[in-house]
């Protein structure tokens, strides 16, 4: 089941982004988050009406996915960068895929034009899923970021809304 997030899933959400952190280059951060941090993520998000919505199964939250803006000038207004992030126990499962079906179908009923994702290149399987919905590759970033030892690379896709 998909649905919107509620604040008592914010740990279970911790667990899923912190695991990603920990083992994985698919956000370049070096440290773990806290529930704080979450909680003030979470409130933010609220506050600007962006979706946070978390994928629920047997009563536990197996994925979650999010967007918001782009940029924060005017101009960019029509534009959003989304992120998904599946749990260990719910990869290769489709729960990726159902996220990002249900976010693009949000974006386009608040009228956004275009749905930016910014993808490590080594992970073949979110690029292979971006492009299994319609996403096109739109540039490089060599030596975006640095973790664990090594220089990584942000491939940018994005998704048209308006077709």
């Amino acid at each position: 089941m998909i649905r919107a997030a509620i604040e008592q899933d914010l740990v279970e959400i911790l667990d899923i982004y912190n695991e990603a952190i920990i083992n994985t280059t698919a956000v370049y951060d070096y440290t773990p988050h806290s529930l704080q941090d979450r909680s003030l993520w979470y409130q933010k998000k609220k506050e600007e009406n962006d979706p946070v919505i978390v994928y629920e199964e047997e009563g536990k939250v197996m994925g979650f996915a999010t967007f918001g803006p782009f940029r924060n000038w005017p101009a960019y207004q029509y534009t959003i960068e989304h992120s998904v992030y599946v749990g260990t126990n719910g990869k290769h499962k489709g729960i990726g895929t159902a996220l990002l079906h249900e976010l693009i179908k949000m974006a386009k009923g608040q009228d956004y034009v275009t749905m930016v994702a910014g993808i490590d290149d080594t992970n073949i399987a979110s690029i292979k899923l971006h492009e299994k919905l319609g996403f096109k590759y739109a540039g490089t970033i060599t030596k975006a970021g640095y973790k664990f030892n090594k220089w990584l690379n942000l491939s940018f896709y994005q998704l048209d809304l308006s077709d």
